[in-house]
C-alpha cells in the first residue's frame, strides 16, 4: 500500500474492469487505481463477460473505441451481462459527444482524456459512493 491511500478504500471488496483496446490506457487506469480498489485489464468485452463466472465488476471504465465500432447498444449489452453494474467512458475531448450519448443509454458519465490520478480517483469514488466522496448529481440529458 503507498502513501496517500485510504486503507478503507483499500481493503473495498468491489472491483473495476478496465476494458479499452488501448494497452497503454488500459495499464495508466489500473495502475492509478490499484492501490484503492481491484482493478483487471481486459482487451474487450468478451473477456469480462468471460471472467463473469467468478469476478463480477462495479464498475467498467470503457474504452469509446467499443462504442464507436459496436454502437451504443453496447451500453445495454453490458448492464444485461452485469445487472446494476456502473460504466463510465474513456475517451478524448472529441469523443465527449459519443459519451453524452452513452450516458442516455444508461452509462454514469465520462473520462475525458487526458487522464490525471486525481481526476481518475475521484470519479470513481463518486460513481461508486466510497468514503467521503461528493455525492453524484445527475444531469436530466435530453
Amino acid at each position: 500500500m503507498q502513501i496517500g491511500v485510504e486503507s478503507s478504500k483499500a481493503t473495498d471488496q468491489r472491483r473495476v474492469f478496465v476494458i479499452d483496446e488501448d494497452e497503454i490506457t488500459r495499464a495508466a487506469l489500473q495502475f492509478m487505481l490499484h492501490d484503492e480498489i481491484e482493478t483487471h485489464e481486459l482487451a474487450s468485452p468478451e473477456e469480462a463477460y468471460e471472467k463473469d463466472a467468478w469476478l463480477t465488476p462495479a464498475l467498467i471504465l470503457l474504452g469509446a473505441s467499443f462504442l464507436k465500432a459496436r454502437g451504443l447498444d453496447l451500453v445495454t449489452e453490458i448492464v444485461g451481462k452485469f445487472p446494476g453494474v456502473r460504466i463510465l467512458t474513456v475517451c478524448d475531448k472529441a469523443d465527449e459527444g459519443l459519451a453524452v450519448e452513452a450516458m442516455r443509454k444508461g452509462a454514469a458519465g465520462a473520462l475525458v482524456k487526458p487522464l490525471t490520478i486525481e481526476n481518475v480517483r475521484k470519479k470513481v469514488d463518486v460513481v461508486l459512493g466510497r468514503g467521503g466522496a461528493a455525492p453524484l448529481i445527475q444531469l436530466s440529458i435530453t
